[in-house]
């Protein structure tokens, strides 16, 4: 390394340590307060370690008091408390009460603090034979307190399965120690997982926990075939004098022809899954209490499937008055293949004298938007939805959803279905709502060169007017490292662009051939500062208009950003998502050099200085580019990409994602576990290895080790098929990281 490069990485580094200081807001929480117009808000925030290859975690508190007519003050704690060793937080409905939940490592308990306002008020140490660590995932995650704070249920892994242990004086009896020396290390009975992030991990399984006694108590009834996520409590008042609890169940036979495998689960809202109800195990009687064996069970307190009707079902919330039982269904990506699509919301009116064994019926409240007419609503696209999600009037839900290039909020009567944008149509930022305070909503906003900043939304009428909402921003103890990084990128500027589609093809839905989004950020001379394209992964993700340390580190450096969202990305209606599948390496690359192409006309980029980007399937697009267009490129950067569909389809988590993109529609009928010749031909020819004899720009490639989604044999096979041709290419090895590689 010569001098300049050393001067370079020195400045590089100190630059991208002032972005590494800006927290993210991950999540937040409106504890209720005796004083009348005071509340508590707390915050959980975040920061990489990239040193230690970790996150760091904290909480945040404020006092949000009224001051005034139409205006509140927020009142912060000086400092925020580091939540060492903490795997998640939760309060009490009636915020006087936190679980503190510390997953132990390989053979630990897990320790489960409840804590008053002053002290800890209970320690709870669970063994490895009851369970092992909770799950704090976006899928199976789910932590439950009931409304009288006396039990919690929660999704832990269910405790391995006895096997026979033999040590150098053979088979070894009775309960002695694994950690023996000379163990036999090799245990035999291999087992499914859910693979990316769930490799080794025992089965999602429910539990709940008796405060007072300190007990805690597996679910009964539930098939073993089944794993289990999303609890919560059937409020009392719908539950007659019985006590339920509604879960989300996938069942684990979801391979190929419905054979017996666990395809990936981690971003593929694709897997099938229902919603069910079960008795409390500490309310059953005893006549009930029997364990499920080979996952049957005829005992009357068997898991009841309350969505057979249909395919998907996740995400369930109950009204405040416990009358509506609200869920998300992704059955457009189950029935189609796709990992992702457009969402349905739908609702089970509750009876207060349900019984396990009536039938309730599903009404849909928002159907899938399959082609958006111009400005109105485009469906639903939701990741996660808040714990309470309710305004106080009990029937107005609030909703966080992709809106083409912008993440918004909206509201929606959950009665009559109505669907209403209340962050502002004008903004390019992104918006998502953290939680709802009464009538109000607290909520984060962002843009690709503006971190994170708490908002605060209010309903007024103005004299004269309609009733809108406005957002108020709160000036928060984040702002110090937030307003350092911003005049870093105070010269540049966002704008999102609409491409028209290209010559588009008369097969394609109407959907198909509206125009897909560019977000671009540019610099003060965008014209003559070189441009870095950046590609989403899924391809049915989405890249929104939010801030990204990694881009706007870019764009610190000089660089202008192009972040295509091409056809297939979700926010623009169903039928401009399902035109991809079957059509990738072609329509979606064709998609991005139109990108280009428009802001080249636009004279608003050089074209001599374009690199790219992509992360996934946008490492797909990447090799894909600067092999289909080789002169057109002067770098190119791929994280853990997709190279060579024909290797990936026998080492991946996801097999039937390399036949959905590479069949489309007929993806389901073909799909095998050992494809045909003709098939392993298809899935080469749509892969980026069929065009690296053609490649000239550099290339580097960051890999994850650990990678399941995306095995790191399909970057190193591309990486030597181009050094084999004379092509240069750096490789990054990341070998503890798995697909989502922190940075």
């Amino acid at each position: 390394m010569d001098l300049t490069t050393s001067e370079e990485y020195a400045s590089q580094s100190k630059l991208l340590q002032e972005f590494t200081k800006v927290p993210s807001i991950d999540s937040a929480w409106v504890l209720k307060n005796n004083n009348d117009g005071i509340s508590t808000a707390m915050f959980s925030i975040s920061q990489p370690d990239l040193l230690a290859n970790r996150t760091r975690k904290y909480s945040m508190y404020c006092h949000i008091k009224g001051a005034g007519t139409n205006s509140r003050d927020f009142q912060w704690s000086p400092f925020p408390t580091e939540m060492t060793g903490v795997s998640v937080i939760v309060p009490s409905p009636s915020g006087s009460k936190l679980l503190i939940v510390r997953n132990g490592e390989k053979g630990c308990p897990t320790k489960l603090e409840i804590v008053d306002q002053s002290h800890v008020e209970k320690e709870i140490h669970v063994g490895q034979s009851m369970h092992g660590p909770l799950y704090t995932d976006e899928w199976f995650h789910g932590i439950s307190w009931n409304q009288e704070e006396t039990l919690i249920a929660y999704i832990a892994e269910a405790p391995p399965q006895p096997r026979p242990v033999f040590s150098d004086s053979g088979y070894r009896k009775g309960d002695s120690s694994d950690e023996d020396c000379n163990t036999w290390k090799g245990q035999g009975d291999w087992e499914e997982d859910w693979g990316e992030r769930y490799s080794k991990k025992g089965r999602p399984s429910l539990f709940v926990l008796d405060i007072a006694s300190g007990e805690v108590r597996a679910a009964e009834g539930i098939a073993t075939s089944l794993s289990v996520g999303q609890v919560v409590w059937v409020p009392p008042s719908s539950s007659g004098s019985q006590t339920y609890l509604v879960f989300v169940g996938w069942l684990e036979h979801n391979g190929f022809h419905n054979t017996a495998r666990k395809l990936g689960i981690k971003y593929c809202s694709n897997r099938p899954c229902a919603l069910y109800a079960i008795a409390s195990p500490f309310e059953r009687p005893e006549t009930e209490n029997k364990p499920v064996c080979d996952g049957k069970s005829d005992s009357a307190a068997s898991a009841h499937n309350l969505t057979a009707s249909i395919s998907s079902a996740f995400f369930p919330r109950f009204s405040q008055d416990g009358k509506i039982l609200l869920f998300l269904s992704a059955k457009q990506a189950v029935n189609s293949g796709a990992h992702n699509a457009t969402d349905s919301l739908h609702k089970i009116n509750w009876l207060s004298d349900w019984k396990m064994d009536k039938q309730l019926d599903v009404t849909e409240v928002v159907p899938i938007v399959m082609c958006p007419e111009d400005g109105c609503f485009l469906g639903l696209y939701c990741s996660s939805i808040l714990s309470n999600p309710w305004l106080s009037d009990g029937c107005t839900m609030i909703l966080t959803s992709a809106w083409r290039s912008t993440e918004v909020i909206l509201s929606i009567n959950v009665l009559s279905g109505k669907v209403t944008r209340i962050t502002p149509e004008d903004s390019h930022y992104s918006w998502s709502a953290l939680a709802i305070d009464g009538d109000n909503v607290l909520a984060v906003s962002s843009s690709p060169i503006d971190p994170p900043h708490i908002r605060y939304g209010r309903q007024v009428t103005p004299e004269g007017q309609t009733r809108r909402w406005t957002w108020d921003e709160v000036d928060s103890p984040l702002r110090t490292a937030r307003d350092r990084v911003k005049s870093l990128l105070s010269h540049h500027s966002v704008t999102i662009l609409q491409i028209p589609v290209a010559n588009p093809s008369d097969d394609l839905s109407d959907g198909g051939k509206l125009p897909f989004e560019a977000i671009f950020v540019s610099c003060k001379d965008s014209s003559h500062s070189p441009t870095v394209v950046v590609l989403h992964g899924g391809p049915h993700s989405v890249s929104v208009s939010s801030y990204v340390k990694s881009s706007a580190f870019l764009a610190s450096l000089g660089f202008n950003l192009l972040i295509v969202n091409y056809r297939g990305t979700p926010g623009y209606g169903e039928e401009a998502l399902q035109s991809l599948p079957g059509k990738v390496g072609s329509q979606d690359v064709r998609d991005c050099l139109t990108a280009i192409d428009h802001v080249i006309n636009e004279k608003l980029i050089d074209a001599s200085k374009v690199a790219v980007v992509g992360i996934s399937h946008g490492g797909f697009l990447t090799t894909h580019l600067i092999g289909q267009a080789p002169d057109r490129f002067v770098a190119g950067a791929a994280r853990n990409p997709v190279c060579n569909l024909a290797l990936m389809i026998g080492t991946t988590d996801i097999p039937d994602w390399c036949y959905m993109v590479a069949c489309g529609t007929e993806a389901k009928k073909y799909a095998s576990e050992s494809p045909s010749p003709d098939h392993l031909r298809l899935f080469y020819e749509k892969s980026p290895i069929a065009h690296v004899s053609k490649v000239k720009a550099p290339l580097l490639m960051l890999l994850g080790g650990a990678d399941l989604r995306v095995p790191v044999s399909n970057g190193l096979q591309y990486a030597r098929a181009l050094r084999e041709r004379g092509g240069q290419v750096k490789i990054m090895m990341f070998p503890e990281d798995i697909h989502e590689i922190i940075m």
